[in-house]
Order: C-alpha cells, then structure tokens, then sequence
C-alpha cells in the first residue's frame, strides 16, 4: 500500500508540473511471472520509471509499450506472454496482462511577455485548465505572485527565453512582448521551433513591417501556417480580458480543429 501511495503522490505531482506519464497496473498474471496481480509502475516519456512490475526484459517491455502509448496519447490492455513462442521472448511460462493509463496535457502555452495581456492570457489558460509558462525579462512583472499557477517563470529577454522553454510540437507559442522589436526577435526564435501554434500580437501595419523584416532572413511567416497575427478571433473588445479571451478560443480552435460555429450551428461536429 505505501508503494501505491507514493505512486500516486508522483502521478499528481507530474501532473502538476506538465509532465506526462503512464501509470501501469498488472492486472492479472498466469503461471510463473515476475510480479503479483496490483504491481504497478509509473513511466515517463523518456522512459524513467517509479516502481516495478518485475524488472528485467519483461519490465523493459513495458516500458517500450507505455511510452508508445504516452506517443500516441492513448493507452490500453496489453497482454505478455512469457513463454515459448509468445510474444516477449522469454520462458517463465506464464502471462501477465496490464493496463495503461495515459496522463497528458493536451498542450501547454508559452506566453512571451509577462504584461497585462499575458496575465490575462494566464488567467485564462489556468480557468480552463492548459499549463502555461511565462517569459519576461523584467522580475517585478515574471513573478511567482503575478503567475502563481506557471510551470515556469523564466526572467530573461522573452526570445532568448525560446531556447530554455522547451518548445516541442506540443507547445502554442503567444508573443504579448512590450515592443515591436521584441516581437519580431520572439517570432524569428519560435518559427524555428517546432511550436505547433504561433500567436503574434499588433496591428496590421505592424505586423506587415516585421514579416517583410524576417523575410530578409529567409523566414516567410504568410507560408507559415502555424502563424496567427494578427493574434485571436475577430470577437470584439480591446481590453486585456477580452484579447485573452480572444486568443485562447484561437488556440482552441486550432488545437481542436474546429470552425468556432455558433453551437447552434455547429450540428454534431
């Protein structure tokens, strides 16, 4: 029982900070096999676990196939056939079967710019539930009091903070900076990431003057369809709130694949 205890504790925990996991469960065993019936083992995406079924090639296997699963976001029951001409290679004669559980964020944000709209962004992102992490180089603004609920606050120049978020495909990128100039040095650095949503900040006019500067630098954001900017769906208001408002329902609808109908008139999509 202190074992599953503690398991559980370190599934919240990963679940709290971001991280994906799987959780297995033996949840029955034939003949000879290494563990009993309720073994159960955490694994992560890079294959480091907390606890055991078994250890050994039989435990390797189950790695390989939680973290395929974490991959693919879904898990499952999977049977082991420990004996000859089964499906593991090895003779204990025996069978274990497991179930998976899968924990995955479905995405995580990357505000850069800890100002008024990147609060409210935040505000937003934690009422529905996505982990975010803030970037700002001022400290008075990135703040554990401002952001309490960030996987990360990072304190350096927003774009130089790219490289230390660990930006993956899961990632939606949203440039809130204070400045033009930052701007564009935050979309140069998040277009060469594999971010699967690029949100940029400004007007119109703004926003045309730094495509055509990063288009001296061979990077084309109009042939980039993961770059929304001018950012958000065309909802009305211009408050901080309304604009948070705004650009979550965009990624929503990009994450989602979704027109943004009216429900109304959306029939069973």
């Amino acid at each position: 029982m202190k074992e599953q205890k503690n398991l559980i504790k370190l599934l919240s925990e990963a679940i709290d900070s971001g991280r994906s996991a799987a959780f297995v469960t033996v949840i029955s065993v034939g003949g000879s096999t290494p563990r009993e019936a309720g073994a159960k083992m955490l694994v992560y995406e890079d294959g480091a676990i907390e606890g055991t079924v078994g250890g050994g090639a039989m435990e390797a296997l189950v790695i390989r196939q939680a973290v395929a699963c974490l991959k693919k976001g879904e898990g499952g029951k999977f049977v082991f056939e420990l004996k000859p001409g089964g499906n593991t290679g090895m003779i204990c004669m025996g069978d274990m079967e497991v179930f998976i559980d899968v924990y995955r964020n479905p995405f995580k944000v990357l505000i850069l710019g800890a100002g008024h709209v990147g609060l409210k962004i935040a505000e937003a992102c934690r009422l529905a539930g996505y982990p975010y992490l803030v970037a700002d180089d001022r400290p008075e603004f990135a703040s554990a009091e401002r952001f309490p609920g960030a996987l990360n606050i990072i304190t350096a120049a927003p774009h130089k903070a790219v490289a230390l978020a660990g930006v993956d495909r899961d990632t939606y990128a949203v440039i809130v900076t204070r400045g033009h100039a930052l701007d564009k040095e935050c979309l140069e650095a998040v277009m060469r990431t594999e971010a699967a949503y690029i949100g940029m900040i400004g007007s119109r006019d703004k926003v045309a003057e730094i495509f055509r500067q990063l288009g001296k630098k061979r990077l084309y954001p109009l042939k980039d369809r993961r770059v929304h900017s001018p950012i958000g769906l065309n909802l009305g208001g211009k408050a901080p709130g309304e604009i948070a408002v705004s650009v979550l329902s965009e990624i929503m609808k990009v994450h989602y694949k979704r027109d943004a109908a009216h429900m109304r008139d959306a029939g069973d999509k």
